[in-house]
């Protein structure tokens, strides 16, 4: 029997593939599997919302990288991400398993990234990189997996040195003083929003200037979840996020992914401050405050549901690849096209990072609980928590545009349910687009009691900007 006609008696089994000296199909599943385990890496480790970005956005770039090798249809990214360097090229002639070029520079990317992670992230890492291994080396010829693993682990050290030079080093251990003045941001949180850091059976100690103190999941909520993941104190490349401090003040020096400067997508300037009725900020904090004295019980779960808070939760970015990656199976999408949708989703929501908190740390502007207790109402709390940096403009509400846009210029708007959270306790949610996710996102930081109108408005609007460009530029 040729080959040729084995090949087509057996189209779907992998040893025909191997038979005939071909490799089996890229599986989707795989690059799922991926940003799925990344979800409870970022969840475990605690990561603030930037750092967390970052991660999934180069772990996106190496799966990416590693498939394109075998995928004719991938492009290379070199041209559409800024600085990206040409990737050492195959061999002509030879053959490679994109699958094991694509978790070999996985491996190699993650073990730089999460160098200071827990023990048990590094580990769960590993297992998910031998067991994609050990089924691809089950069914094919020795010489192509050495061929791939070698030339995946090159590709990952090119992304490992390019990661080197995105400022992200420059920024670790830099002293952040806020600018004081009328209207300026402070850190207020009360103290219950910290998690114990020593537990005793008699006491319980919560230390306000330690920098390893995490958030409970949102006051006056029924999720009473208190962590407890010790993490080395003066971790650099993966501290957990600070609610005493500020978050990441200088995330808006680093080297946008696509987008051609942090500002490229403009934003109008905050709302004026003002202390009387007619003054805009009054006016935006009085819509603020009267939605959470009346606030309905689906406004709150809104405000739960997309809470995403670290420690409890993969962030946003991690909620909205979450997203993505149900369409993998819900569409039935190729590898190739997966390994797309998760890198323009990953790039629009890291660029998206950097563009709000170059915003959000120049602009410095106050938070509605500091605001609403110092003008309208002493005793005023949010419903969930004020996370530890500025307010404008909305973090949630531009990532989720940015986000939804780039799945919706590769899929088009549709409708779908979201049962992202349903680990958190919360029911899955029907959208009829991403669009509609989106703007709930968005408002559902104002149900919260944590950002302006405005905040929410404009960050839309810099979010489908940022979306867009990336889609687009990484198409071409």
């Amino acid at each position: 029997m040729t080959c040729k006609r084995f090949h087509r008696l057996a189209v779907f089994a992998t040893v025909a593939l191997v038979g005939c000296n071909r490799v089996p199909a890229n599986d989707p599943r795989m690059v799922s599997e991926w940003m799925h385990t990344l979800y409870g890496v970022v969840r475990a480790e605690r990561v603030s919302p930037p750092i967390g970005s970052r991660l999934f956005a180069y772990a996106s770039i190496a799966l990416y990288s590693g498939l394109a090798t075998g995928e004719p249809s991938m492009p290379p990214l070199a041209g559409a991400v800024n600085g990206f360097p040409v990737l050492p090229p195959r061999e002509d002639g030879k053959m490679y398993d994109g699958t094991l070029v694509a978790v070999a520079a996985e491996r190699v990317v993650m073990d730089s990234l999460l160098r200071e992670g827990l023990p048990t992230t590094r580990a769960t890492v590993r297992r998910l990189a031998d067991s994609l291994e050990r089924v691809r080396i089950a069914s094919g010829s020795e010489e192509t997996h050495a061929r791939s693993l070698d030339m995946g682990r090159k590709i990952g050290y090119a992304i490992v040195l390019y990661a080197h030079g995105d400022g992200f080093d420059s920024t670790r251990g830099r002293t952040y003083v806020a600018p004081v003045g009328q209207g300026m941001w402070v850190n207020d949180s009360p103290g219950f929003t910290f998690a114990p850091q020593n537990l005793s059976g008699a006491s319980t100690f919560v230390g306000l200037d330690n920098p390893a103190n995490i958030r409970r999941s949102g006051n006056a909520s029924d999720r009473e979840l208190i962590m407890n993941r010790p993490k080395r104190l003066g971790s650099g490349t993966l501290p957990p996020v600070n609610m005493a401090g500020a978050t990441e003040p200088f995330w808006g020096q680093l080297r946008p992914f696509v987008l051609k400067s942090w500002n490229e997508c403009d934003a109008a300037v905050a709302p004026v401050y003002g202390t009387i009725p007619g003054t805009p900020l009054y006016d935006e904090a009085k819509v603020v405050y009267d939605i959470n004295k009346h606030l309905t019980a689906d406004q709150k779960a809104t405000a739960l549901f997309w809470a995403d808070n670290p420690g409890e939760s993969g962030t946003p970015t991690g909620h909205w690849l979450a997203i993505a990656s149900q369409m993998v199976s819900e569409k039935q999408l190729t590898a190739a096209q997966a390994a797309r949708l998760m890198t323009v989703t990953s790039l629009s929501l890291a660029d998206a990072f950097i563009t709000v908190w170059g915003y959000k740390f120049r602009m410095n502007l106050i938070r509605p609980r500091t605001y609403i207790r110092a003008v309208m109402d002493s005793t005023w709390e949010p419903a969930i928590s004020t996370p530890p940096f500025p307010e404008y403009m909305s973090g949630h509400s531009a990532l989720s545009a940015a986000a939804a846009t780039a799945i919706a210029a590769q899929l088009g708007e549709v409708a779908f349910e979201d049962s992202t959270s349903i680990a958190l306790g919360h029911p899955e949610r029907k959208f009829a687009s991403f669009r509609a996710a989106a703007d709930e996102a968005g408002m559902s930081r104002i149900y919260g009691g944590i950002h302006f109108p405005s905040g929410n408005r404009v960050g839309g609007t810099v979010g489908r900007c940022i979306g867009g460009k990336v889609a687009e530029r990484v198409k071409k």
